[in-house]
């Protein structure tokens, strides 16, 4: 009897731990649309008054069906993210969507999103994603992705997708397990940060010369 009261115990517990790492708030009723004229800070957004929410904070218009334009940025990628910023009706809800448009060689870079784990879908043409593992390891995963096939990115684990084809563009879609789920693109964020980090901080994080940090950092 005392062992079956331990494993509850020990189930439960590890019930509530699961409960405690959850990075977006739980939802506690059926929903709780985003307030966005409140004043007040909490993590995430106070909810409005249920009496006032209409079907319209749960729908966007968003065109997802529309290509969008990939010449807009060096990479050759264009990313649409539908988050609780744009239906405030995701709020507590804890996912999100993005369209993603590649230019022929077009490239997502590496990136991570801090909040969320990611699961993409190709519904056009093909890409080459991957992403790498923590320290110590830093294993690369890898894979050509087709029409139809799906890839996880790990929640904030570098990752990234690139299509190889050299004419024709390519398309996918993610859910993205966050309302909210932030990215942080590497390259932008170590050469492009502002103020810039100092060129002897990452000359000797990247092994390379102080010229070739400054003619990096001036990229961005």
């Amino acid at each position: 009897m005392a062992s079956s009261s331990y494993f509850l115990l020990i189930a439960l517990l590890a019930l509530a731990s699961w409960q405690a790492v959850a990075f977006d708030p739980s939802p506690l009723q059926d929903f709780c649309v985003a307030d966005n004229n409140s004043r007040v800070l909490v993590n995430g957004f106070v909810c409005k008054d249920s009496k006032d929410v209409k079907a319209e904070d749960f729908f966007l218009a968003a065109e997802l069906d529309m290509p969008r334009d990939t010449k807009t940025n060096k990479v050759g990628s264009n990313v649409t993210l539908i988050n609780v910023m744009r239906i405030p009706g995701l709020n507590t809800l804890g996912i999100s969507l993005a369209r993603v448009d590649y230019a022929p060689l077009g490239l997502n870079p590496p990136h991570t999103h801090p909040r969320a784990t990611e699961m993409l879908t190709v519904v056009e043409g093909t890409l080459y994603a991957g992403f790498i593992t923590s320290n110590p390891d830093n294993k690369f995963l890898s894979k050509l992705l087709n029409k139809g096939d799906v890839f996880v990115f790990p929640k904030g684990l570098i990752h990234f997708q690139f299509n190889p084809n050299p004419y024709k563009p390519a398309v996918a879609i993610s859910g993205i397990s966050s309302q909210n789920p932030g990215i942080i693109t590497i390259a932008n964020a170590v050469f492009g940060s502002k103020p810039t980090i100092s060129d002897d901080v990452l000359a000797k994080a990247f092994q390379v010369d102080k010229k070739t940090v400054d003619w990096i950092q001036a990229q961005f």
